[in-house]
């Protein structure tokens, strides 16, 4: 029995017998990167090409903020078509489902394990990893691996930008809706956050990103820039950083605006994963972090800033400038240096001030043609739940 939104129990016929059966193990480390992946993938493997979900997470909370149906006391739940469930230190007994997919290299638990070796035909186990530009990507882009014990293999499975990798996320009706969005329903966006229209020459950004971003010096250059800079940012300890900056040096307005200089920052409530997505089309530069809001700012179409999941030694700046070859590949030389030296300045390789503020924001209007260019170049490729479906179906 499985249980709806509604709170109703639902039995296992809620699935036609005939539909393909995934289990999606999550284990939360960046609040809204892994589990923004995987409660993306786990939508679009139901709602677009008809499979059954179950995906295992083991922190509701931090799925509670972008998908709010969700109960975080609940450990069985139907959300949107996905049955959701709590995963536990102590597993409980259940049947492995057709395919598995470990995110982001998690451990499945052992007793699960144990069941998927009973099943008359195993389960196709997918590790899908992280996203990468690196160039090695496509040649390990699934490789499979005998399990050590057990008569079991793992296979690999690398998202990516290239044709060879396992592609992006991208539903099928999403260019679409991206392609329709205009003027009005931008104002309608807008008006539902809570946010004004803009004002002359206003360059209006959304941020989103870690905690030990450079946000002090960004602020102070945002505060005599050459345009007014409207800020968005989703509650949070980041939002919280912001306000306490600018306590004790700004004005706050009624509306909830706090200002200092050329900069007004607005603080809205952390927003449902397709809302945000809008956020993102609706901005004229998105500060994006980790993965999920990574990929999405490129369907936005829009000029972004990603900040990397930090790892030792700096290994994550070899990862930035992976994606920054590919990416800016047919990009007129000062444009990529601009992007270049303020995406190092954000990410903590190279110092940030007013001029690379400055020279980043004077290729805007060149960065809107090509990264819709690039959108294309993207959209030409299969998406990643696709691959997916194609990978295990052609195993099982």
């Amino acid at each position: 029995m499985h249980q709806n939104v509604s709170g109703c129990l639902m039995p296992d016929s809620a699935y036609p017998s005939n539909m393909p059966r995934w289990d999606i193990f999550c284990h939360v480390i960046d609040n809204f990167g892994d589990i923004g992946v995987s409660w993306r993938l786990a939508r679009q493997l139901h709602h677009d090409y008809r499979q059954a979900v179950r995906l295992w997470v083991d922190d509701l909370n931090s799925l509670m903020r972008i998908a709010p149906q969700v109960k975080h006391d609940t450990s069985q739940q139907f959300v949107q078509g996905i049955e959701i469930r709590q995963w536990p230190f102590i597993f409980p007994a259940c049947k492995p489902a057709d395919v598995v997919i470990e995110m982001f290299a998690c451990t499945l638990p052992e007793a699960y394990v144990t069941e998927m070796v009973r099943k008359t035909r195993p389960p196709v186990w997918i590790n899908l990893e992280y996203l990468s530009a690196e160039d090695w990507v496509p040649a390990y882009h699934g490789l499979h691996s005998p399990h050590p014990r057990l008569p079991l293999i793992k296979n690999f499975f690398f998202p990516g930008f290239v044709p060879d990798s396992g592609g992006l996320l991208r539903e099928n009706n999403l260019i679409r809706l991206r392609k329709k969005f205009d003027e009005q329903k931008v104002r309608q966006f807008w008006q539902s956050i809570g946010v004004p229209e803009r004002t002359a020459n206003e360059c209006r950004i959304s941020l989103f990103c870690y905690e030990h971003a450079p946000l002090r010096k960004l602020i102070a250059v945002w505060s005599q820039s050459p345009v007014p800079v409207y800020l968005i940012i989703p509650q949070g300890n980041v939002a919280d950083q912001v306000a306490a900056m600018l306590n004790t040096t700004c004005s706050i307005h009624t509306d909830g605006v706090m200002k200092s200089g050329q900069l007004s920052v607005k603080i809205i409530p952390f927003l449902e994963q397709t809302q945000y997505d809008i956020l993102l089309w609706t901005c004229d530069l998105n500060f994006v972090r980790g993965e999920d809001s990574f990929v999405r700012a490129q369907w936005a179409g829009k000029p972004f800033v990603w900040h990397i999941y930090p790892q030792s030694e700096n290994t994550h700046w070899k990862k930035l400038d992976a994606f920054l070859e590919v990416y800016t590949k047919q990009m007129p030389e000062n444009v990529v240096y601009a992007l270049r030296k303020f995406w190092h300045g954000w990410n903590g390789i190279e110092d940030m001030d007013s001029s690379a503020w400055k020279n980043y924001l004077d290729c805007f209007a060149v960065l809107d043609e090509l990264n819709i260019a690039w959108r294309q170049t993207l959209e030409a490729q299969y998406d990643m739940a696709f691959n997916l479906v194609q990978f295990a179906g052609n195993q099982l």
